[in-house]
C-alpha cells in the first residue's frame, strides 16, 4: 500500500502536552518511538491500551486535512512545496482547550467557537485536494456505516471525508469509543486532572504538521513541521 498523508495541528515536540499525549497513547509520532502504557483510573495497562488503540495509530493531533493517498502524478515533494507556500502567509491562531466528551470518546477541543481555525481547515481541505486520490470503495463503505446526513454524504463525495467545512470540529483525540458510562467518567476525571495544567495557557496553532503513514499496519509519524509566516 502506498503511503497516506495528512495535515494536522500538533503541540510542539518539546512541550509538556506532546510528552503527556505520547506517554498516554503509547506512541510518539515525532520520534517514532513506542512507549509503555501505564495503568490509570483504576484500569490496568491492557485496558488503557485497548481504549487508546485507535488514536494511537494516528498520533496526538487535530485534523486539518484528513488522511489521503496521493493522486496519480503527484509526489511527496510536490506536496511539501505546496505546503511551504500555503503556510508562508498564515498567521498564528490562539486557542483555549478543554477536555470534553465527543459522542463516547474523550478529546481536547476549543472551549469556544474559533472561526479562524475553521477557516484554516477549510482552506487545507480545498487547497490540497488536488493531491488527494479518490477513496476506495471499502473506505466509502466504512464511512457510510457510521450513518451520514445528506450534507455529510455530499462532502464525502466531494472531498473524500464527511466531516469538513461546517461539519468540521477541531479536536485532539485521547481515547477511542468508551461505551461504559462509568468507565468513561473515571477516565474523564483522570484525564481532566492530568491535562488541566497542560492547557492552562493558550494552545498556539502556528504550524502545520505533515503526518505520514508508510503502510496500512503502521502508525502515522510526523514527517515535517511547517511554520506560519515562513
Amino acid at each position: 500500500m502506498a503511503s497516506r498523508f495528512a495535515l494536522y495541528a500538533a503541540p510542539p515536540a518539546d512541550g509538556p502536552l506532546h510528552k503527556f499525549a505520547a506517554e498516554w497513547l503509547g506512541w510518539d509520532p515525532e520520534t517514532g518511538e513506542g512507549l509503555p502504557i501505564k495503568p490509570a483510573a483504576g484500569l490496568n495497562a491492557e485496558r488503557i491500551a485497548a481504549l487508546t488503540a485507535e488514536p494511537r495509530r494516528y498520533g496526538f493531533h487535530g485534523t486539518l486535512k484528513p488522511p489521503f493517498h496521493l493522486a496519480e502524478g503527484c509526489d511527496e515533494g510536490q506536496l511539501i512545496v505546496a505546503l511551504e507556500r500555503f503556510v508562508a502567509a498564515r498567521k498564528p491562531i490562539r486557542l483555549r482547550l478543554k477536555l470534553d466528551v465527543l459522542g463516547s470518546f474523550l478529546a481536547l477541543r476549543p472551549d469556544a467557537p474559533c472561526p479562524e481555525i475553521d477557516a484554516l481547515a477549510a482552506d487545507c481541505v480545498r487547497d490540497f485536494d488536488r493531491f488527494r486520490a479518490p477513496p476506495s470503495e471499502s473506505e466509502l463503505t466504512r464511512r457510510r456505516a457510521a450513518g451520514l446526513t445528506e450534507r455529510q454524504e455530499q462532502y464525502l463525495a466531494a472531498w473524500g471525508y464527511p466531516y469538513v467545512m461546517e461539519e468540521f470540529r477541531l479536536h485532539f483525540t485521547l481515547t477511542g469509543r468508551i461505551e461504559d458510562a462509568a468507565e468513561r467518567e473515571k477516565l474523564f476525571r483522570h484525564l481532566q486532572a492530568q491535562t488541566a495544567p497542560l492547557i492552562r495557557d493558550p494552545f498556539m496553532v502556528d504550524e502545520i504538521c505533515l503526518f505520514v503513514q508508510p503502510a496500512s499496519d503502521a502508525p502515522f509519524r510526523i514527517a515535517g513541521r511547517y511554520r506560519f509566516g515562513g
